[in-house]
């Protein structure tokens, strides 16, 4: 089989995990690090992308060379790493569902066909669709949803782009907020963006994981295992779309919106949303809201939908690991049913997040923003768990990472230890508070 055909075969996970990337850290962060600081946050954005790279790339290239998913390497690296891995996934698994079913929600608010329902029923609709699909669909429904998805979504944001700059838009806003911001992100007190904007940007590290596991049904479909070189190519291709994607979000946040970040996300229900079609249409004009709603529906959705099947096939995989019944690759129907009840009980566990958060009058700012802080207070431990099993004796020596990417990986380790430290010094110390 020639390369290329072996590349066609392989290509799906890298996707699925673009599509649960782009969501709460593109559509929302990364529009408003635009609105609020211009153009002043690309550099942070993409040295970000760069530190976790490396981590987000051990489940690819693990499971492409041992033929096992991360969570068996974790098991077998350290008896303490798959539990630790459960606990945190319980509980940031219902709580970031819930933050993205709740921001898709509020997107279709701005449908006519859907604006005189409440965004809170419109979010609990679009879990019960998405799990209808998993459930029927299985792995092929998402692979294809997903696909479609990250395509749309790329080539409308880069339609939006595109007509600002013929509009000649982005030099002012350009010039005047990469070199001097009107308000400096470079100061402790913004720690409480920057560290959500870091957490999910592109995606939280534990999601490292998830391609491992898609690797398995992937290859079921295709009756085709790639090798490294393959894997990796999906891989590097839905992280340079993420990326891309990133850019483009913060692009239009800043020429759009430059100034006007601060309130961008103050207040709950379908504020958020409300106000960012309203930007990007007084902007572009009223006919780019049939571009700029399904670019921002796509971005939540896909995220919905990749999350919702993510989770649940990550902790039956964990179940199976621990009780030593099976592996996780979805091979029996003892897995499989495990693994749709893992996912009804998200469902249901989510929508009780969200009606728990709809009687507390939880902002989207507060909801989405606790579950970026969350990721990247335990980026590190999930990071030095990846390191530490792709460089381990489990791996042939010929696929464990060089000596750049090595490099690399401490150069992250710090650089996501430092941030966090910083953070906590903030939140809790009140180290840069004016």
């Amino acid at each position: 089989m020639h390369l290329s055909q072996g590349i066609q075969k392989s290509i799906g996970p890298g996707i699925l995990l673009a599509g649960a990337a782009i969501g709460g850290s593109h559509l929302v962060s990364s529009t408003t690090a635009g609105a609020r600081f211009g153009f002043s946050l690309v550099g942070l954005i993409l040295l970000t992308n760069l530190m976790k790279y490396p981590f987000l790339l051990v489940g690819t290239r693990f499971t492409a060379s041992t033929g096992k998913s991360l969570l068996e390497g974790f098991k077998e690296r350290n008896s303490y790493y798959l539990p630790l891995f459960l606990i945190v996934s319980l509980i940031t698994g219902t709580f970031t569902i819930a933050a993205v079913s709740f921001v898709t929600g509020e997107l279709l608010t701005n449908i006519p066909l859907f604006d005189s329902f409440p965004a809170m029923d419109l979010s609990i609709v679009i879990l019960a669709v998405s799990g209808i699909i998993l459930i029927l669909g299985k792995y092929k429904a998402l692979d294809s949803i997903s696909k479609f998805l990250v395509t749309l979504l790329t080539f409308l944001t880069l339609f939006a782009v595109l007509t600002l700059l013929f509009k000649g838009s982005i030099n002012e806003t350009l010039s005047a907020s990469w070199l001097k911001p009107e308000i400096s992100p470079w100061k402790l007190s913004n720690l409480v963006f920057l560290i959500p904007l870091m957490g999910w940007m592109p995606c939280p590290v534990e999601l490292c994981v998830w391609p491992s596991l898609w690797m398995f049904s992937r290859s079921k479909d295709t009756k085709y295992i790639p090798n490294v070189r393959e894997a990796e190519f999906d891989f590097n291709l839905g992280y340079m779309i993420t990326v891309i994607t990133a850019i483009f979000f913060l692009t239009l946040g800043a020429i759009t919106m430059y100034g006007t970040g601060d309130g961008m996300l103050s207040g709950s229900g379908v504020s958020f949303a409300e106000k960012l079609i309203k930007l990007y249409t007084k902007s572009i004009g009223d006919w780019s809201k049939w571009i700029i709603i399904p670019a921002s529906f796509a971005a939540m959705f896909s995220t919905t939908i990749t999350c919702l099947d993510a989770y649940p096939r990550s902790l039956s995989a964990i179940q199976g690991l621990l009780k030593g019944s099976d592996y996780g690759h979805m091979d029996s129907k003892e897995e499989r049913e495990r693994f749709q009840i893992w996912m009804i009980v998200h469902i249901f566990a989510s929508i009780i997040a969200l009606l728990f958060a709809r009687s507390g009058g939880i902002g989207v700012k507060n909801f989405v923003f606790a579950a970026m802080t969350g990721s990247f207070l335990t980026a590190p431990i999930f990071a030095w768990m990846a390191m530490d099993t792709i460089n381990s004796n489990l791996v042939p020596l010929k696929d464990r990472y060089g000596p750049c990417l090595k490099i690399l990986c401490w150069i992250g380790l710090c650089f996501l230890i430092l941030f966090s430290l910083l953070f906590v010094g903030n939140s809790f110390l009140g180290i840069g508070i004016n």
